[in-house]
């Protein structure tokens, strides 16, 4: 093996460890030795990707596929990118149209579809249909990679279709045991079908699958998120403020299993303690805790952590305390 083919495979190797600096490292030896590598560029932004530096990522994704217009699996790593944590679908969708052009075999096909299909429901309401109407493009099941029984399994579920959806992440979840979204999802599945028993098993499950995954590279310390959800917190507005100001802070990996097993979600952002709703005496919340697991992957990077907190917290006081009162008032006056 020459050099660079060893720095390649050595990058590689180390992201399998959850190394991406070491990663990262290998990267540039290789880019020494080759500039114009669009397979170096490639894993450097593989590297940018776990270290949560997005940008950074679909640059070097771009100049992989600048240097190799065919190059498929750079233009499905920077579609992912865009599509989380970036949020930009119509680049995402633009990867997955170009991706597409280029698919060989069916299970390039379905690697470009389901991304697509994640960016067009990205995107809001008004592409549903269309995202419904690109999983009839699927080739059907049974699928060789074990990955897109799942992902299959998956977007059925998320367009409303259970019944198809079921089998495709029970085998999931049942061929790989430590498949936490197989897993997770499962839990979502039974509870819909009113299998609280059976849902509370798989969730947590769920949960001590994402428990037993490393921490993103770029994780922050518990007192670094304490600080930041505290400044969120007293930042609020007036109104939002007035529910939550004065409740202590606290800090979690994820719910605990007493509150999964209670019909918490092991995915939650954060949980409002000690509630009185507003027509009540008292404090309106004593603590919040805040899951810093689940904030992590839906922030995907450390620069979104700040504003992924203050979204879900601004979402859950309106729910909690905001429509409830609301109900409640409408209800006084119909009376």
């Amino acid at each position: 093996m020459d050099q660079f083919s060893a720095h390649l495979d050595r990058g590689w190797e180390l992201i399998s460890r959850n190394d991406p600096r070491g990663a990262e490292a290998s990267a540039r030896r290789a880019l020494e030795l080759d500039p114009q590598s669009p397979e170096a560029y490639n894993l450097l932004g593989y590297c940018a990707a776990l270290e949560g530096n997005s940008e950074e990522a679909v640059e070097a994704y771009r100049q992989a596929i600048a240097l190799d217009d065919t190059y498929f699996e750079a233009m499905l790593n920077a579609a992912e990118v865009y599509i989380h944590p970036l949020r930009d679908f119509d680049e995402a969708i633009h990867m997955c149209e170009q991706a597409l052009d280029l698919a060989e075999t069916d299970e390039e096909v379905v690697d470009a579809l389901l991304l697509k299909f994640d960016a067009l429901l990205g995107r809001g309401e008004s592409d549903v249909d269309e995202a419904r109407e690109l999983l009839s493009r699927l080739p059907p099941p049974p699928y060789e990679n074990p990955a897109h029984t799942f992902l299959v399994g998956r977007a059925l579920y998320e367009i409303g279709d259970v019944d198809r959806a079921a089998p495709l992440i029970e085998e999931a979840a049942t061929k790989d045991p430590k498949h936490a979204e197989a897993w997770y999802y499962l839990g979502l599945l039974r509870d819909e079908r009113g299998d609280a028993a059976g849902a509370t098993t798989a969730f947590l499950r769920a949960r001590d699958l994402d428990m037993a995954l490393p921490p993103p590279a770029w994780s922050l310390s518990r007192d670094d998120l304490h600080a930041v959800a505290r400044r969120v917190v007293d930042g609020l507005d007036a109104v939002l403020g007035s529910y939550v100001r004065h409740a202590d802070v606290f800090i979690s990996d994820v719910p605990g299993i007493e509150l999964v097993a209670d019909g918490v979600d092991p995915r939650a952002l954060l949980l409002f303690d000690g509630i009185n709703l507003p027509d009540l005496p008292g404090v309106p919340c004593a603590r919040i805790f805040f899951y810093q697991r689940n904030l992590e992957r839906l922030a995907g990077s450390e620069a979104a952590m700040e504003e992924e907190l203050r979204a879900a917290l601004e979402r859950e006081i309106t729910l909690t305390f905001l429509e409830s009162d609301a109900g409640a008032r409408s209800h006084k006056e119909l009376n």
